[in-house]
């Protein structure tokens, strides 16, 4: 019995020596006929985005190649409407389960303000690549002296044009360098060649205030202050801007703005060839022209005193979660994302043009008409800040509040629920409210 005991031991030993043999951290012995590579850690990374069917087509396809040049890392998608992906997000990082990576937008100083956004800036240079990235991207994504965003793409807020509506009225196509009161009495002209149930244009009082602000050297949110960035009496010229577009027909009505909101396509009178011009970030023409048979083409919004008030922008970007257990392999994939060619060719410009100058030569080489209108009027844009340039914007905090008080005064001044001065009164009295409450 000790014989065969001994000889099991001597046996264990024996294999656990030859096990070991091998040597250098589990690489090949020398002389070795073993090639295997050693084995690399698997990484599990979650990312989540918001959109719809198509944009989560091409997004699992950019993460299916992605994983492809890094076989160590595999990549789970989800994504949720624009209505609820921010509902769904703030659960899971109040909850401790938000992913690895997700999107965020205008509203990123909410989530930086938390602390629950990962920095960034460790891995810049070694895993992160940020060499041929607009400057003012990287700008826009630090906060707080930390890196916490990385943009996915740019855009620039302009307007949309239904160049055969101006036909049919036998009006010119409007061009970059109008001004506002060219605005409404072009609104008003076409609406009344055309006759009844067109209209001239949307009311995007709450889409344009920033950029009407901005125009006169004031913004709705002051960071650095943080408060309100424009005073009462700049937010009822505006709002009286729009009441009397209203009165003179130029405008859809309070009705069927909310019956058909331009914030959704496939309800918007523009792609329906009933409103002639509207107020829209870049990224979303393609998806009105799509829908349209009618040319649609942008130029620059109306100008006022200090400039058009536009920035070349982030659309919106990814932030990494501050507790993911993988910070470099988060680094890496926002790196594929913004610098990888396969990247570019699979997501184009569904979330704004690339951030980086290589990944926008390579896709304006094969660019279609309807590309190409894109990137004509970014680059309009993009030059025009040059001279006229103006401060980056962000969403303000609160801004879901901010945005709802917005609507509803919009609402009640045109139902005639209250005059111009009153609803805005309270408006500005609320929105003083919500950024003090900060």
């Amino acid at each position: 019995m000790k014989k065969t005991l001994s000889l099991t031991l001597a046996a264990l030993l024996l294999a656990a020596t030859t096990a070991c043999s091998g040597g250098n951290n589990g690489k090949p012995a020398t002389g070795s006929t073993d090639t295997a590579e050693p084995s690399v850690d698997q990484v599990e990374l979650r990312i989540m985005w918001w959109g719809d069917q198509k944009r989560a087509d091409k997004t699992n396809e950019a993460l299916r190649k992605f994983e492809e040049k890094y076989p160590n890392i595999k990549v789970v998608g989800e994504f949720a409407p624009n209505s609820g992906y921010f509902d769904k997000l703030n659960t899971q990082l109040a909850s401790g389960t938000a992913p690895d990576v997700f999107f965020l937008g205008g509203n990123v100083t909410d989530y930086a303000d938390k602390g629950v956004l990962l920095d960034l800036q460790p891995y810049v240079g070694k895993e992160l690549d940020l060499t041929d990235m607009d400057q003012t991207m990287v700008e826009y994504g630090t906060l707080g002296g930390k890196l916490v965003h990385i943009s996915a793409g740019a855009n620039a807020r302009g307007m949309v044009i239904n160049t055969e509506l101006f036909k049919k009225a036998g009006m010119d196509i409007p061009a970059d360098g109008w001004s506002w009161e060219d605005y409404a009495r072009i609104s008003k002209e076409i609406s009344e060649k055309l006759g009844k149930g067109y209209y001239g244009t949307y009311n995007f009082t709450v889409e344009g205030m920033d950029i009407y602000m901005k125009q006169r050297g004031k913004q709705v949110y002051d960071m650095e202050k943080d408060a309100l960035g424009f005073e009462q009496q700049d937010a009822e010229d505006w709002f009286n801007y729009w009441n009397d577009m209203s009165k003179n027909g130029g405008m859809v009505t309070p009705s069927l703005q909310v019956s058909n909101p331009p914030g959704d396509t496939s309800k918007s009178l523009v792609v329906t060839g009933k409103v002639a011009m509207s107020l829209i970030p870049s990224n979303q023409f393609a998806a009105h022209q799509n829908l349209i048979q009618d040319t649609l083409t942008m130029v620059q919004v109306p100008r006022g005193p200090k400039g058009t008030g536009v920035v070349f922008e982030s659309s919106q970007g990814l932030s990494g979660y501050a507790k993911t257990e993988h910070p470099k392999e988060v680094a890496t994939l926002m790196n594929y994302w913004i610098n990888d060619p396969d990247a570019a060719q699979i997501l184009g410009s569904d979330r704004g043009v690339p951030v980086t100058s290589k990944m926008r030569d390579l896709l304006m080489k094969d660019a279609t008409p309807l590309e190409q209108t894109v990137y004509d009027f970014t680059s309009r844009v993009s030059e025009a800040t040059k001279k006229e340039p103006f401060a980056i914007s962000y969403n303000p905090p609160s801004f879901t509040e901010f945005t709802k008080l917005a609507e509803t005064a919009v609402q009640e001044i045109g139902f005639e629920q209250k005059n111009v001065k009153q609803g805005v009164e309270d408006f500005y009295k609320g929105a003083t409210q919500i950024f003090g409450s900060k």
